[in-house]
């Protein structure tokens, strides 16, 4: 277990990192852009590059490729060569779509973000979109590369990669604005820079770690074959997730500033998600397949429970830190120059909903490792269909009556319907899928010591909730409310037995 709970801290350290430098980026942004055409069309054309990294990246390629890797990795069966096809191969494949992207760009901003077609909004995203595309070709070799160096132990690299994004972008915003430029400009030419230096970085990681990744001549092979056999479900599931967020997108595209106010607000709620949600996800994949292949069952059980039961610890509270103080979080951390308090309002509502669906992202990285070990990809992309479905029927049937909001409750269901389904097909896998005793018997300690320190946060933004609104005073308020809610979590928590520090520095120890 101390690899496994190695791994996840210095995955969660690095993507804390690299989470908190994306906060002063997007706080640059609204800053110096703020809600409105230019950043609207930023968002909506820099999603098109993450939303098909979602298929050929982490989100679906990898899910194949980790597990065959990791068991080849295991058998001494040229895991190499397996990595460098695999790389080749999907190179070729996003220089392809790469080129036609950049063609019919016009079609897929259409698509994507129809609402703007009406507006000036629509010719910015088409060129921003031209800019920023490339990256896709830059950040998948990456994930791929970072996949390898997941499944030989070695998280570091892999983790810090995504922190080089947003030093880059932070500093060409700075810079622009110290030399008079065009920051939005600094902004969308960085991002295909940003991607070729991830790539490198992972890249030498990887020579350095004695992985002799190379770009070869593609060749179908049976290998190959079985890769993408399992990777098309995979690619589709994650395209089901990306068409939920799309459809959040047209709906919002059709109220002003809507699409700025959402990105604002999945930034917040993506801290968590990103430090302890996907740093738990990366590290328990290859963990899985390794045990799976070594029929190591009751292993494996144990990892999955303590995965969740550490997920759960840190993100219950998290979400409902969320949902009881969106608006301080928000008016100190985005409310200057171009967005104001209109803004903040806004974006904290939809905070507050995000943050009732947070564990439920989260627990769809925990569950999602169960299938994708065992090279069973089929029905995950099944229930991803089923939340689309409950996604686009709630976004769209409620957007007339309530407006831009829907599209963050639809992506709040739909989760929680997606970690239904989930948990329910684990069933056919028996009780080696399954939490164990002591997570059951936790979790009920977790929500309950989360629901005092709620009631807490709740109380003392009433006394000292006047210090918001008095310059120079509001990010001291703001630490003292973090302070406060996480020492009463922590004081909670070890009184009611929700974890114990003793089991945790345990877990560090044991190999």
């Amino acid at each position: 277990m101390s690899r496994l709970m190695r791994g996840v801290m210095t995955v969660g350290v690095w993507t804390l990192l690299s989470r908190i430098l994306g906060f002063l980026r997007d706080v640059l942004i609204a800053g110096f852009v703020g809600p409105g055409p230019l950043m609207d069309a930023f968002v909506a054309a820099f999603r098109l590059p993450n939303l098909f990294r979602r298929f050929f990246a982490e989100g679906a390629f990898n899910a194949a490729f980790v597990p065959m890797f990791s068991k080849r990795l295991e058998g001494g069966d040229d895991p190499d060569g397996f990595a460098s096809q695999a790389m080749s191969g999907l190179a070729l494949v996003l220089m392809l779509l790469t080129g036609l992207s950049m063609v019919f760009m016009p079609a897929l901003v259409w698509a994507t973000a129809g609402g703007f077609a009406q507006d000036a909004r629509f010719d910015l995203t088409v060129g921003f979109g031209r800019i920023v595309f490339p990256y896709i070709l830059f950040i998948s070799l990456a994930a791929l590369l970072s996949g390898v160096l997941n499944s030989t132990g070695r998280f570091m690299a892999a983790a810090a990669a995504p922190v080089l994004l947003n030093v880059m972008l932070c500093a060409a915003m700075i810079g622009a604005v110290i030399i008079g430029g065009a920051v939005i400009e600094a902004l969308v030419w960085t991002i295909p820079f940003a991607g070729v230096a991830q790539l490198a970085l992972v890249w030498v990681a990887a020579k350095r770690a004695g992985q002799n990744v190379r770009l070869v001549r593609p060749r179908w092979t049976p290998d190959m074959a079985q890769l993408v056999r399992i990777a098309v479900p995979a690619a589709l599931a994650g395209g089901v997730m990306q068409i939920n967020l799309l459809v959040g997108q047209q709906v919002a595209s059709n109220f002003d500033n809507a699409v700025s106010w959402l990105y604002a607000a999945d930034r917040l709620y993506q801290l968590p998600l990103g430090v302890v949600g996907i740093a738990v996800g990366i590290v328990l994949l290859p963990d899985l397949s390794r045990r799976l292949k070594t029929s190591d069952g009751a292993g494996g059980r144990e990892a999955l429970s303590r995965a969740g039961e550490l997920s759960l610890a840190l993100t219950i509270p998290s979400s409902v830190a969320l949902m009881v103080v969106p608006f301080p979080l928000v008016s100190v951390l985005f409310e200057r120059g171009a967005f104001g308090p209109d803004d903040t309002a806004a974006t904290a509502l939809a905070v507050g909903i995000y943050g009732l669906g947070l564990p439920a992202f989260v627990l769809q990285k925990v569950l999602q490792p169960i299938y994708f070990a065992r090279e069973d990809t089929k029905r995950p992309f099944h229930y991803a269909v089923v939340a689309m479905v409950v996604n686009a029927a709630l976004a769209i049937g409620l957007a007339p009556v309530i407006g831009w909001i829907a599209a963050a409750i639809a992506t709040t269901l739909a989760g929680w319907a997606m970690v239904w389904l989930l948990a329910r097909g684990t069933r056919q896998f028996g009780e080696v899928a399954r939490f164990d005793a002591r997570f059951r018997s936790r979790v009920w300690r977790i929500c309950v010591a989360a629901a005092i320190m709620g009631a807490v946060l709740w109380m003392s933004l009433l006394v000292i909730g006047p210090f918001f609104g008095v310059p120079g005073w509001r990010w001291l308020t703001l630490l003292v409310l973090i302070t406060v809610g996480a020492a009463t979590y922590f004081i909670a928590g070890r009184l009611l037995g929700a974890f114990r520090m003793n089991e945790l520095r345990g877990m560090f120890r044991r190999g």
